[in-house]
């Protein structure tokens, strides 16, 4: 069983081209992590600030590695400095996936 992680963070809007450099360091090595299927963040484009989060992972103890990695100690030391904040971050365990 897969695991998807899906939702959203704030960054006030003018603070966004000084974190992206952390945003693409961190889905680089999140990316190289055994068990990460998809790691990717988009700016919504009706709400600037908001960014999406999507994240597959092949199962809860890949996951579980991810939050030990020192990448991930890194990027939430960034975030005070560039004002992240309304984390809202879901799981949800799929069972089976298939094309629309």
């Amino acid at each position: 069983m897969s695991l998807i992680i899906a939702g959203t963070v704030r960054v006030p809007p003018g603070s966004l081209a000084g974190l992206k450099p952390h945003m693409q360091k961190m889905l680089a090595a999140s990316r190289a992590e055994d068990g990460c299927v998809a790691y990717s963040y988009a700016e919504d484009v009706a709400e600037p600030g908001l960014v999406r989060v999507f994240e597959v992972w092949r199962d809860q103890a890949a996951l579980d590695a991810h939050f030990q990695t020192a990448h991930m100690a890194d990027w939430r030391a960034a975030w005070p400095q560039f004002g992240v904040s309304d984390r809202r971050l879901f799981a949800y365990e799929v069972a089976a996936e298939r094309p629309l």
